[in-house]
């Protein structure tokens, strides 16, 4: 049976049990949530190893890191590096997006390279290969989008795009409209110049319960892609991003009365004052299930800072209700990240994610809060920097420009307002 399966027939799984464990929760409470379709654990049955990550309603707001090859930089090595990177910055699972080079080996080294779940996006690989083999996308065949994703599924990818939710009707709408930049979404793009050269429909929409099957059978989650998403702040929430978010909803019915695991990928692009509208309106469409948003990209005018401008988004999202954050580094819209830029990008979401979860009242996000409060009204400079997001950065600026054997720190020294309080209160001293 698969995860959900088991849910639904009362059965706690050990990844339900471990994720419990990991997020001090009831298992009892995973497995109802899962049963519902608000939490999965992406988790195929084709990997030996899986460390169990939950995602939905009621626990910790989890953060996706990007990695791949490109045609420009083929080679694997630097995208290991950033996968090892990615993973000690603290992300909770990694998508391997690689478009170029080899790009089966490539996928084989992430799976083997970290116990993290692991996502993929099938129809990149489908669409280069058609290059390669035909001379264009649109060339591809239905058959060689289906042949992609077994291809993923059986390596043992965790949880997987799919862009079945774009079909004529969508593509009708879009051109109607006149958006600002179109669609920014790479599979939506090879998917709708590939319906509109052969004017057919979306094989991967056409052929749901084909897509389906393959699924269920290596209990795949389904990550149903945001083709449509906005891509910039003056296309969000535009008739054709909603028109695709009532298909979506339509899909995500029928994973979950197919017993497969699913959640929804959401907009990039959102102003602030729309994202507890989209977040609301993903999740009265989408049954509940778990929202993955990509950003919220706040502003389109910070290329080198965008992740800043996704931070707070991701902030805002997650207070909304969005479950997952995909990180977006400093490199956003200028080029291929660097692994400092991975490690910059995995750090802001998790900020995002936490502060979103304060306000959510996620278990233990309060208490992490408040043992560094304490930790600075003692001036324990050695437990400040164990529970920063980012010890390393953290211990770096504690050793820069401070005189050795400070109790303070070189902004305040010794007018530290905690330090001179504490003194005069007959309590411990604190920091600045």
């Amino acid at each position: 049976m698969t995860q959900l399966e088991s849910a639904r027939a009362g059965v706690v799984t050990p990844e339900m049990a471990r994720m419990a464990e990991k997020e001090g929760m009831d298992p009892e409470i995973i497995r109802e949530g899962m049963a519902r379709g608000v939490i999965v654990i992406p988790r195929n049955r084709q990997r030996a190893e899986v460390e169990p990550v939950g995602i939905g309603k009621g626990l910790r707001t989890k953060v996706n890191a990007s990695i791949g090859t490109s045609p420009e930089c083929p080679e694997p090595a630097g995208e290991m590096e950033k996968l090892a990177v990615a993973v000690a910055a603290g992300a909770d699972t990694i998508m391997d997006l690689s478009t170029g080079g080899d790009i089966d080996g490539m996928r084989t080294a992430t799976l083997g390279g970290t116990v993290l779940p692991i996502g993929s996006v099938p129809v990149y690989q489908a669409a280069i290969e058609s290059i390669e083999r035909y001379g264009s996308v649109v060339d591809m065949t239905g058959e060689d989008m289906f042949k992609a994703i077994e291809k993923h599924a059986v390596d043992g990818i965790d949880f997987m795009a799919v862009h079945c939710a774009i079909n004529h009707d969508v593509v009708e709408r879009l051109k109607n409209q006149g958006r600002v930049t179109d669609i920014v979404s790479r599979g939506g793009a090879f998917l709708t110049g590939w319906m509109l050269h052969n004017q057919k429909e979306n094989p991967l929409y056409e052929q749901f319960d084909r897509l389906l099957e393959i699924a269920l059978r290596y209990d795949v989650t389904l990550s149903v892609g945001d083709a449509i998403r906005p891509g910039c702040i003056a296309d969000s929430l535009d008739r054709a991003q909603v028109q695709g978010l009532v298909l979506v909803g339509e899909l995500v019915q029928r994973a979950l009365d197919a017993g497969v695991q699913v959640m929804v990928e959401g907009p990039g692009h959102v102003p602030a004052d729309q994202i507890p509208a989209t977040i609301l309106l993903q999740k009265q469409l989408c049954h509940q299930v778990p929202y993955f948003v990509l950003g919220n990209l706040v502003t389109d005018i910070a290329p080198g800072y965008d992740h800043i401008t996704s931070a707070i988004g991701g902030t805002m999202a997650s207070m909304a209700g969005a479950d997952f954050i995909c990180y977006v580094t400093p490199a956003e819209h200028l080029r291929l990240p660097t692994a400092a830029d991975v490690h910059e990008g995995v750090i802001a979401a998790r900020i995002a994610a936490h502060a979103g979860d304060l306000v959510k009242k996620v278990k233990g996000a309060w208490e992490w809060d408040l043992s560094m409060s304490r930790a600075r009204k003692a001036l324990d400079w050695e437990k400040q920097i164990s529970l920063a997001i980012d010890p390393a950065r953290a211990a770096r600026y504690r050793a820069e420009r401070n005189r050795a054997g400070s109790e303070a720190c070189s902004m305040c020294g010794d007018y530290c307002a905690m330090k001179v309080v504490g003194q005069y209160l007959g309590a411990a001293g604190g920091s600045c």
